[in-house]
């Protein structure tokens, strides 16, 4: 078991390094790329989202004649002829592949070989449900249904361990946003729609005892994977092959279920009075304090990796000291240079805030001649006003000495 928190905190128990195949788990993230590169309306044109209430490969249509959802096989495999359509089979393995190795923060991503030859000798299900998908016309216009199918055997084939894994969860949970790396890979609406197929559809035949006792989106995977996620918090890969007889991993389900009964993450837990479980996202009278000390004193030595943490975790990068100072001043003040980048450049802070001596965050620069900073500060002040972003009255025109600063810089 691996997890990942939004904000970039690790944890493993295990043999968290070994590859394993991804299986049923690749399901959500083709199609969240699906949703990414083509939307909402477009994918859901081919297939629906109600959960079917049937095994996940059964030879079943809804009464629109398309796929239930992209959980099940049907699906997934109409999903995978709607990414990159008009592309060669490389191009769009290639391109799944390249997003997959995003959203997992370039850690472990490989391919089983052995795997994907060994679907396509036994699939005889997975090419019946094919035919039948092509007999009532569910794929898209031009698509070749073997090409699908081929497809979606790769995809299956995907390595990942449970490090890299739990990455790929806590992106998710990040509605998007690479907690590693912090890029952005997916869309809001891509994530958003995900994790609700996720919590309806995403654990088999298990799929509605899951969301009442564990309350998350999940998704597991014959390889005995299972991918958890707890918005707004982290992503969790758990790996245990026994499975039961829906196909789930045993001890990944009792180890979901353990996980709700000690913190509050069952989407129905009221986190304000429920006190008999722990819940890592109340705050206390002190965590205000306290992050104002780290944030300043990461500000202060010039810790980068530390103030992206800070803000991955959602914390407010603009708080002020009793001198109502922020990090952008006491960064500013200490000449950070890469400090005040991100702070300006990744977190869009405030430039013109007034400490209790009037003076700005370019006013501390100045004083302790830190010329680079400066010209950070000038650019970002005069793309503010010029973007608007603040309201007329909170504008500081910038003082003419400025015009004097060209030689320090």
């Amino acid at each position: 078991m691996s997890l990942c928190t939004v904000d970039g905190q690790r944890h493993s128990v295990g043999d968290t390094k070994q590859p394993f195949c991804l299986q049923s788990c690749v399901k959500p993230l083709e199609y969240a790329v699906a949703i990414h590169e083509a939307g909402t309306e477009k994918v859901h044109r081919y297939v629906g989202m109600e959960p079917s209430g049937l095994k996940f490969n059964k030879l079943y249509l809804d009464e629109e004649d398309k796929p239930h959802n992209p959980m099940v096989n049907a699906g997934a495999i109409v999903i995978s002829s709607l990414i990159k359509p008009g592309s060669n089979k490389a191009e769009k393995f290639d391109y799944v592949m390249d997003f997959i190795k995003k959203m997992a923060g370039q850690e472990y991503v490989g391919f089983s070989n052995a795997t994907f030859q060994s679907e396509k000798e036994t699939g005889d299900r997975n090419f019946a449900i094919g035919y039948y998908l092509k007999e009532k016309k569910c794929f898209p216009r031009g698509a070749e249904m073997i090409d699908a199918l081929d497809f979606y055997f790769q995809l299956c084939s995907i390595e990942v361990t449970c490090e890299s894994g739990s990455v790929m969860a806590a992106t998710l949970a990040h509605g998007g946003i690479c907690p590693i790396t912090g890029e952005r890979v997916l869309s809001a609406e891509a994530v958003r729609n995900t994790l609700s197929l996720m919590h309806s559809c995403g654990m088999y035949d298990f799929s509605g005892q899951m969301a009442f006792h564990v309350g998350l989106p999940a998704k597991s995977g014959v390889s005995g994977a299972v991918l958890l996620v707890v918005p707004n918090v982290m992503g969790v890969m758990c790996w245990s092959p026994p499975l039961d007889k829906v196909g789930n991993s045993v001890r990944g389900i009792h180890f979901c279920q353990e996980l709700v009964s000690s913190f509050n993450f069952h989407n129905y837990d009221n986190l304000r009075h429920f006190v008999k479980k722990q819940d890592p996202r109340r705050q206390d009278g002190e965590d205000r304090n306290k992050s104002v000390v780290n944030l300043m004193f990461a500000a202060y030595s010039g810790d980068v990796s530390a103030l992206r943490r800070f803000a991955l975790s959602s914390m407010d990068m603009e708080l002020k000291d009793y001198d109502s100072r922020t990090a952008l001043h006491v960064a500013a003040a200490e000449g950070h240079v890469e400090v005040v980048r991100f702070l300006t450049d990744t977190c869009k802070v405030n430039p013109f805030v007034k400490d209790r001596w009037s003076s700005i965050p370019l006013d501390d620069a100045l004083q302790f001649g830190h010329g680079a900073v400066v010209k950070v500060l000038q650019e970002y002040q005069v793309a503010c006003q010029e973007q608007d972003r603040l309201p007329v009255a909170d504008i500081i025109p910038i003082p003419p000495k400025l015009e004097t600063v060209e030689g320090m810089v």
